[in-house]
């Protein structure tokens, strides 16, 4: 068989568990945004509802509507990229909650959304600066989802924010300034659902960042962040498996398919698992590698390019953080094109 990504379910569900216990008693929000990070959100998203997952997080519209394919009716889709009035009217139909950052978008929202009250969540940045609304701009933006909520045109759902996780002391920061924008929206009349703040990482290792939900991404996955610790019972869901397609003097060639630029510059820095064990990667081209022999090497035989370890092979983020990056880029750089085999 050629390269294929195989998608452990099982793994992925378990990882699942182990986050909605310990944030509980907050929501647990799947975010399957980049196609499920690269797993295939269709067969992920009807496994997590399935096992009882209510709220998905999908960046841009037409994930959300794939996202409510695969989970049914009574799901819970948050979208939060800002789009166009057509793009709204589809996320609408879909019963997608459109995240709203900015006071212009409010108004598209509310255009497309008359009389319908469609739920909507409102964003103060609070420091990123990633998108949202400034806080010296937050009270009269308030102040105006307000008036729209009372003639019908919108439902404020949530209440909600980005922060960087890069140090405790930004992301204290980040939550005095969404704490302040609560109380702010709520002296304006709002009574939202849930707030939201915290997404993986801040959310497993400080229990005030929690508040009514979460959006885990990469730790769903089993992605641990970069430079950060193994996540105690999270386990990585993906491994991708080529194959030997050669034997020769310069090493083992390993045909791994389509990727999006597996990055060459981790020719040297990383090691893929074998039937002898970890051997190390010489050479990375676009669409195979060279790999250190080991004795019996046939074409056919598997080779383990990432995963949760079982075969000696590297995680995604320990691939990622030998050239300075992410695991999240890694794994979504697998193409369409290799197949996701589900077990």
């Amino acid at each position: 068989m050629s390269a294929r990504m195989v998608v452990d379910l099982a793994r992925l569900l378990a990882d699942i568990d182990v986050l909605r216990e310990r944030i509980a008693p907050a929501e647990y929000m799947l975010v399957v945004k980049n196609d499920a990070y690269g797993h295939g959100v269709d067969r992920v998203v009807a496994a997590a509802a399935a096992h009882g997952v209510r709220w998905f997080g999908a960046f841009d519209v037409p994930m959300g509507v794939r996202a409510r394919a695969a989970a049914g009716a009574d799901a819970r889709i948050f979208s939060w990229v800002t789009i166009t009035q057509p793009e709204i009217a589809i996320a609408l139909d879909a019963g997608i909650e459109l995240g709203v950052g900015d006071a212009a978008y409010l108004e598209d929202v509310a255009v497309v959304s008359a009389g319908r009250a469609a739920a909507v969540h409102l964003k103060v940045d609070t420091g990123l600066h990633r998108n949202g609304v400034r806080p010296e701009d937050w009270p009269a933006f308030v102040a105006r989802a307000a008036a729209l909520e009372e003639r019908g045109d919108i439902r404020v759902a949530g209440l909600w924010s980005h922060i960087a996780e890069t140090s405790d002391e930004d992301d204290d920061q980040s939550r005095a300034l969404f704490l302040d924008a609560v109380r702010i929206a709520e002296q304006a009349g709002l009574r939202p659902e849930v707030r939201h703040l915290a997404a993986s990482a801040a959310a497993f290792a400080r229990p005030e960042f929690r508040f009514d939900l979460v959006r885990f991404g990469a730790f769903s996955y089993g992605i641990r962040s970069t430079g950060g610790p193994d996540l105690l019972g999270i386990v990585p869901a993906a491994t991708l498996i080529a194959t030997v397609s050669g034997v020769g003097e310069a090493g083992v060639e390993v045909a791994y398919g389509a990727l999006d630029g597996l990055p060459s510059t981790l020719a040297g820095r990383m090691s893929v698992g074998t039937a002898a064990g970890p051997r190390a990667v010489r050479e990375i081209g676009p669409a195979c590698m060279v790999v250190e022999p080991w004795p019996g090497a046939a074409p056919g035989e598997d080779v383990f390019v990432f995963g949760p370890g079982t075969h000696g092979e590297s995680s995604v983020t320990t691939l990622a953080e030998a050239i300075g990056t992410v695991g999240e880029e890694i794994i979504v750089r697998v193409s369409p094109l290799v197949p996701r085999l589900y077990v």
